[in-house]
């Protein structure tokens, strides 16, 4: 958990700066308390926020840093049962629209002109919105791309294609794997959880033909599909991985590559920015990418997640929380992070006005390549066989939190040889099916 800051804010200096309070607003103490993840750019944001609070000096924020499992555990149960510990929360394009439809989210409708959310790109701004309002402000968004180091690939003396295929992968990881060296051909997520490896899995199954529900809600998890796309996970992690893989979720991962141990490693476009900053990145001049590999079906349904910043309804301070949000998540803030750790360094993924910076594109070669991936991303996309739901590396269903970690958890198992990818993939169907027969979807 991250210490604490105090400092003040009054509602009536908050309305002539952002124009966010009706004139004539009393004067009171805010105390906000928000719920985020310990991923980089939160963490940036927590250092910032003082900046905030000189803007705003009668506000109170009190932050709480979290690991990503346990994050989403803490704010699902908070705001399902209205406890209003937090007033803001850090919540993905996977939870907004859901709970929006639950009536557990408040909807920014008082946001300032200056904010500008035509500036915000559309497929991030359409997956928060729901019914015609946003209901979450996103602080960065991604798709997914494959990293590679450069220099592992020239003295191998092979080269990443335009868009690799799955199969080429593997024969690059099994080249470029130097385990004397702690050199690992390939580093994937096999931390368990629905948002840690079950995104990555997701999408792996996708491509090589798979999904998790047909038509009818009933499981497809036992299938050719589902095992081709796993027996390949788990081949490729047990020769070129890491040790103790299903240690590692994207924060992992990002360490490993950052400090020279990964080969490639496919993941979210935001570790761009991270991987080519040479104030985080021993290996910042060494970094190629690509696509995502594709598998055996092309086409699909593609990666697009954002995280972003809410306001549960049971928060006592919406007004005070809608102005923090609309500040970490502005072209202001962007221009911020820059001053203070480069332009290579603001949170990527949100804004038009970020990839049309000049000082941008001179830092970041991958803007142009995480643009295109943002704005053709296609999360509704079609699977191989027809599907009953939405999402590309997750299912848009409340249940999916707790399917999707259960799931998670099994296929983990695979990783550390305590059970057999069939054994797995018979378990996975049985608990699957269970769930969503007992949630009401199978007629």
């Amino acid at each position: 958990m991250a210490s604490n800051r105090t400092s003040a804010f009054t509602i009536a200096s908050l309305a002539l700066l952002t124009g966010l309070a009706p004139a004539g607003a009393a004067r009171a103490d805010a105390t906000l308390t928000v719920a985020t993840v310990n991923n980089g750019d939160m963490v940036v944001m927590q250092k910032l926020s003082s900046e905030f609070e000189k803007q705003h000096p009668d506000i109170h924020l009190r932050w709480v840093v979290l690991e990503e499992n346990v994050l989403r555990q803490r704010v699902t149960t908070d705001i399902a049962t209205k406890a209003g510990q937090f007033d803001i929360v850090t919540i993905g394009n996977y939870e907004v629209p859901i709970w929006a439809k639950q009536g557990w989210l408040a909807p920014f409708t008082d946001l300032p002109a200056s904010y500008d959310t035509n500036d915000l790109l559309k497929p991030v701004r359409d997956a928060l919105t729901y019914e015609g309002k946003l209901y979450g402000l996103p602080f960065y968004a991604e798709s997914a791309m494959t990293y590679y180091r450069t220099d592992l690939f020239e003295k191998a003396g092979i080269k990443m294609p335009d868009h690799p295929t799955y199969t080429q992968i593997r024969e690059f990881a099994d080249k470029i794997t130097d385990k004397s060296h702690q050199i690992y051909g390939m580093c994937l997520r096999g931390k368990p959880g629905w948002g840690e490896n079950m995104a990555y899995v997701t999408s792996l199954v996708d491509t090589f033909g798979g999904q998790w529900f047909d038509m009818g809600w009933h499981a497809k998890l036992d299938t050719p599909e589902w095992k081709k796309a796993v027996t390949y996970y788990d081949d490729i992690l047990k020769q070129d991985g890491p040790p103790g893989a299903t240690s590692n979720g994207f924060n992992e991962n990002l360490a490993l590559f950052a400090g020279g141990h990964c080969g490639m490693w496919i993941d979210a476009t935001v570790a761009a920015g991270l991987l080519y900053d040479k104030k985080q990145s021993q290996v910042s001049d060494k970094v190629g990418f690509a696509p995502m590999p594709v598998g055996d079906y092309a086409g699909g349904p593609t990666w697009l997640w954002s995280w972003n910043l809410g306001i549960p309804v049971s928060s006592k301070q919406k007004a005070a929380a809608e102005s923090f949000v609309a500040w970490a998540t502005s072209k202001d803030y962007l221009k911020l992070v820059a001053s203070q750790n480069g332009w290579v360094a603001v949170p990527p993924g949100t804004r038009q006005s970020t990839y049309d910076s000049p000082d941008y594109k001179q830092v970041a070669p991958f803007a142009g390549f995480v643009l295109d991936a943002i704005n053709t991303a296609n999360p509704t996309g079609s699977t191989k066989e027809p599907r009953p739901y939405l999402g590309a590396q997750f299912v848009a269903i409340p249940e999916f939190q707790g399917i999707g970690t259960q799931v998670g958890q099994t296929i983990a198992a695979t990783l550390t040889g305590q059970m057999t990818v069939d054994a797995a993939l018979k378990a996975a169907q049985s608990a699957t099916d269970r769930a969503v027969k007992q949630a009401g979807y199978q007629k």
